[in-house]
């Protein structure tokens, strides 16, 4: 399911003003920097922007992520400290209760009725999860504590859980089963190659189970696994390409899966696990069911849909056919879907007016409950503008489209600067959720934000996500950015001479190019974890996602991939790159290696041009501890004004 964007899951900023402020050379009070950050080239933060910027900063989240089997509490992701931790929620509209105390952030699911807890945790965003049970506040370890381990899978009858490890090799995805509440029943039931396998479900009875390997995002294989011999036996024709999303057994032993065959589009239907056919069950002709989960007692399936980035949440009578669709939940985008074993339904919501909330649905009803309402730092998220919706033809003829923030006409009349903030993936997609800190470009300083979905991106179907894979295809979504200019160039409200660029992970090697091969156009450019050579990326990233991103970007082994990889990199072409640069790296992110920020950033010295570095010591692929988000976002917010606003 697509994931929302919880990088904007906030806290209180107590901390940061307790410290007393620095004095620059001119005595001007600045921000004490976080222990964290390390600011090359970076001027710093003047405590006027912290105090102007506070009530932005002071958002917080709650993600839905499970029903508490004893209390029916519901379990969610909140941010009090400086990383998000494990609350309770015991009803709707009462007080977050927090279980978990870590400095690292925590996700967790209960397994079983009797309230076991897993957990998962990595260090300084590294990735390298470990799993563990949470009691009293304490962890008890379940993995190794070396290797990087993904929960998979639940037992119905919470007596297993199924994950993935790179514990016997550091590369390939093992596959492992447990009872987490005896560490020492844990045994590999799988050995494989790659770093895209997840056992993704147990069949009733945990004698077998359902297994995933990706290979791709137009190719996931399935497969059925005897849990005790290990043997695995394909389902259905592997030599097609075709992707299967979430696969889940119902109580009656059927295989419920989301699949492309037959379609542009990812259906919910059953699969026979015998004969491979897969029957659609879901009616929609167009866009893509995210995910679903199944009722315990089998009665319902609740699934989303991804309506041009809209979610839409619907519930299918399996016997009948009949399908509701529940109307009263925000307009915006859905996550962390679960069914209670009572049979609730529990989701995370974000729009553009709600900062990330949890809600309950009430299957035979369809009514809709608020469990939390995070606060929002005393300002009122009904003004927050809601996007439009752009659309343009690009270079040849491909639609393509974005959502575009445009700030309060009546205050900030006249042309409006703008920033085009290009989302990673690349398999992925811009939404209209909450915009969090950026809402104080918005609000108060009168900067339009223009979120584009380019060529590539998910949720227009498989035909579209494949038009920029491989190396020979790969500029033609950098050239969509150029179709998108075209279109916010001729509008009467935006201000054609005050435009820039940002971008983070894959978003960032199109922030480099469209900075480079745009940079008429562009006044500055923000790229944020993202890559600056195709090359020296692929032989560097972990090597558990090193084939994976071949599939997606092209095979530096092979003379004339990677001559056409070295071609359109940034770093090739850097010497063209004449605007003002800001990078932000994560020293510890495993997707992107830093050494892929520092090469961009001492090419562009070298020519005397400008690049500020914002390094996160303790952060991975992306920034996770809120003092850092800040830090950032004061940082980014000084290199705007001036490169962007023409403010001194």
């Amino acid at each position: 399911m697509r994931k929302l964007l919880l990088g904007f899951t906030a806290l209180t900023l107590s901390m940061t003003p307790a410290l007393t402020p620095a004095l620059a050379q001119d005595a001007t009070p600045v921000a004490p920097k976080p222990a964290g950050i390390e600011a090359d080239g970076v001027p710093a933060v003047p405590m006027a922007l912290v105090d102007a910027t506070r009530p932005y900063m002071e958002f917080r989240t709650a993600a839905f992520l499970d029903w508490d089997p004893v209390t029916r509490a519901m379990l969610v992701s909140t941010r009090f400290g400086n990383v998000a931790q494990l609350h309770t929620v015991a009803g709707p509209g009462m007080a977050r209760r927090q279980i978990s105390f870590e400095a690292e952030p925590l996700g967790g699911s209960y397994v079983g009725n009797d309230g076991t807890l897993v957990v998962r945790k990595d260090k300084g965003g590294d990735e390298f999860w470990q799993l563990y049970t949470l009691k009293d506040g304490r962890l008890t370890l379940l993995t190794d504590g070396k290797s990087r381990n993904a929960l998979n899978a639940i037992s119905a009858d919470g007596k297993l859980i199924g994950y993935s490890s790179t514990r016997r090799n550091g590369t390939d995805g093992d596959l492992y089963v447990a009872d987490p509440r005896n560490p020492a029943t844990t045994r590999m039931v799988a050995e494989v190659k790659g770093g895209g396998w997840a056992l993704a479900d147990f069949a009733p009875g945990n004698q077998t189970a359902v297994v995933v390997n990706y290979v791709s995002v137009q190719k996931s294989d399935l497969y059925t696994l005897d849990l005790a011999s290990g043997k695995m036996t394909p389902i259905g024709n592997h030599k097609l390409a075709i992707s299967h999303g979430g696969a889940r057994y119902a109580p009656d032993g059927q295989l419920w899966v989301t699949s492309d065959v037959g379609s542009d589009f990812q259906r919910l239907g059953t699969l026979d696990i015998k004969t491979g056919k897969f029957t659609p069950r879901s009616p929609e002709p167009k866009w893509d069911v995210e995910g679903f989960d199944i009722a315990p007692d089998g009665s319902f399936i609740a699934y989303v849909v991804n309506e041009a980035g809209i979610s839409k949440l619907k519930l299918l009578d399996p016997k009948t056919g009949a399908v509701r669709e529940v109307t009263a939940l925000p307009k915006g985008v859905i996550g962390g879907m679960k069914i209670a074993p009572w049979g609730t339904i529990g989701v995370t919501v974000s729009s553009a007016k709600v900062p990330t909330d949890a809600f309950s649905v009430d299957p035979a009803t369809l009514a809709v409950t608020r469990w939390t309402e995070s606060e929002t730092g005393g300002l009122n998220p009904a003004v927050n503008v809601e996007p439009e919706l752009v659309e343009v033809k690009s270079f040849d003829g491909e639609a393509v489209s974005g959502f575009l923030y445009r700030p309060d006409p009546a205050k900030f009349p006249g042309k409006r600067p703008l920033i085009v903030n290009i989302h990673g993936g690349p398999e992925g997609q811009s939404t209209p959720s909450f915009r969090g800190r950026a809402n104080y470009l918005l609000n108060e300083l009168g900067v339009a934000i223009f979120y584009p979905n380019v060529r590539g991106s998910t949720g227009y179907g498989k035909r579209f996500v494949s038009l920029d894979n491989g190396p020979f295809k790969r500029e033609d979504s950098v050239k969509d950015i150029g179709a998108f200019l075209d279109r916010l160039q001729a509008d009467p409200a935006i201000d054609a001479g005050r435009m820039a660029v940002q971008g983070g992970s894959y978003g960032g090697y199109m922030c480099y190019a469209s900075a480079i091969r745009y940079g008429a156009q562009f006044k500055a450019a923000d790229c944020i974890v993202a890559i600056s050579n195709f090359v020296t990326f692929l032989e560097n990233t972990q090597s558990y996602r090193r084939d994976l991103r071949r599939v997606e970007y092209g095979d530096e082994r092979d003379p004339k991939q990677r001559a056409k990889l070295l071609e359109i990199s940034p770093l090739t072409t850097i010497d063209k790159l004449a605007i003002p640069l800001l990078v932000v790296t994560g020293a510890n992110d495993p997707r992107v290696p830093k050494s892929e920020a520092d090469q961009a950033v001492a090419a562009v010295r070298a020519k005397g041009r400008t690049a500020w570095h914002l390094v996160g010591l303790n952060e991975g692929h992306g920034f996770g501890k809120k003092e850092n988000q800040d830090y950032q976002f004061w940082t980014e917010l000084q290199f705007w004004q001036k490169n962007l606003l023409g403010e001194k």
